[in-house]
């Protein structure tokens, strides 16, 4: 009995052991192609990881995104765009009708890959994996959309700023050269503090 108790010790201890070493290297995503991409491909890159739709408010940060993949692409930086529909249905159609939406609506080249849950019983690993290392960090109650995000969730729950989920779109996770999850930054938050964060991140060899 207590042989068998020591060997379900040992189990329980490999199986924490593991779970804490993950990175995010260890995942696998399927891009907009449905191939499968490890992002171990990404190694020694710095990426910011958002979650994405089509038809929100927020939806113009695709220009922004943009812009900065210009500006630093050539310097290691990668944005991964994986559109999620659960945040007001605002990601309809399918991956293909949106990578056609966002190409010609703002002419993006970074990596779009297939829509995904970011939260619930089907959240992608990756996500939950994300969530793990950065907590949600309050919307910005000096933007209206901040204000009304945080006044309709609060209403739901009162505790709602207490988990770590994803809250809505274009939330953003930003990964360092060496794989970890540095940053998180919520939709309301001003795309030049993101800038800001990347530059820094570059240049952090």
């Amino acid at each position: 009995m207590l042989k068998k108790f020591l060997i379900c010790s040992l189990l329980a201890f490999l199986s924490l052991s593991n779970a804490s070493a993950q990175t995010v290297y260890d995942f696998k995503v399927t891009n907009d192609e449905g191939k499968e991409v490890s992002l171990s491909d990404y190694k020694g890159k710095v990426m910011l990881i958002v979650n994405t739709a089509t038809r929100c408010g927020f939806t113009p940060q695709y220009k922004e995104l943009e812009e900065l993949y210009q500006k630093y692409s050539q310097s290691g930086l990668e944005i991964l765009d994986f559109p999620c529909n659960q945040f007001g249905q605002q990601a309809p159609g399918s991956i293909e009708e949106i990578h056609n939406f966002c190409t010609a609506n703002f002419n993006i080249h970074f990596p779009q890959f297939d829509k995904i849950d970011v939260n619930g019983d089907n959240a992608h690993p990756l996500f939950t994996y994300l969530k793990s290392k950065q907590a949600f960090g309050g919307f910005d109650l000096n933007e209206r959309l901040g204000k009304l995000l945080d006044d309709m969730m609060r209403k739901k729950d009162p505790e709602f700023d207490k988990n770590p989920d994803i809250k809505w779109n274009f939330t953003k996770f930003l990964i360092d050269r060496q794989g970890n999850v540095i940053k998180r930054f919520e939709p309301t938050d001003k795309m030049a503090d993101v800038e800001m964060e990347i530059a820094k991140a570059l240049n952090n060899q």
